[in-house]
């Protein structure tokens, strides 16, 4: 499957340019004028990168990006923008950019940077695992809910790592109670309070009678 990229640039020469050069090195792009535009194709698509000019109509790439950011969409983005003061540098990290690069540029150096990027976030994805609004970082433990993140009690974030890693599939309560570290029956009443809270924060984790408890996927 070929890597998807948001392109929003409002000149046109640049970006006929910049399609035909990424279109060249296998890349699916889709190329839009203005920020509403951009904006209405990340929630109709889903992207493996954007790229995104600054001084477009409607809005702004910062306030785009920041949208997003604040929106739960953590695509990683590169600002190609004509603005080269250290100020608008800092703005653009600051509303989630993952690079920044100074017009006019050399293409070479943008496909450099693309490869990296998409590199790096190869290796970040393998250890995220997404469930509607919900998001858990295997490696770091951590879990968040439409961007937002949900702190949790130990005892709840091992059930948390292990419903993610084995969601959609029922997980027999002894494997449960051996993850708590809890190997008795009268734990299992400690179990269900677990579980309830984990559903409280909205978990579609459901009880398979007589066997145990499934995270759903859907």
């Amino acid at each position: 499957m070929k890597t998807k990229i948001l392109l929003l640039e409002d000149d046109n020469v640049l970006s006929e340019t910049m399609v035909d050069i990424l279109e060249s090195r296998g890349f699916s792009i889709k190329h839009v004028i203005s920020g509403e535009e951009a904006l209405d194709a990340t929630f109709q698509e889903e992207f493996d990168l954007l790229i995104l000019d600054v001084n477009v109509p409607t809005i702004n790439g910062f306030d785009l990006l920041k949208n997003l950011r604040d929106g739960g969409i953590t695509t990683p983005a590169i600002f190609i923008t004509a603005r080269t003061d250290i100020d608008s540098l800092a703005q653009g990290f600051e509303v989630g950019a993952d690079d920044y690069l100074k017009k006019p540029f050399d293409f070479d150096e943008l496909l450099i940077r693309i490869e990296a990027l998409l590199r790096k976030t190869f290796h970040t994805r393998a250890d995220e695992i997404v469930i509607g609004d919900f998001r858990f970082y295997i490696g770091k433990d951590e879990l968040y809910k439409n961007g937002d993140y949900i702190a949790l009690p130990p005892a709840e974030l091992k059930l948390t790592r292990l419903f993610f890693q084995q969601r959609g599939h029922t997980i027999e309560k002894s494997l449960l109670l051996e993850t708590l570290n809890e190997g008795t029956f009268a734990s299992e009443n400690a179990l269900r309070v677990h579980i309830n809270r984990l559903r409280k924060i909205g978990l579609p984790i459901l009880t398979v009678k007589g066997i145990g408890y499934r995270l759903e996927t859907s």
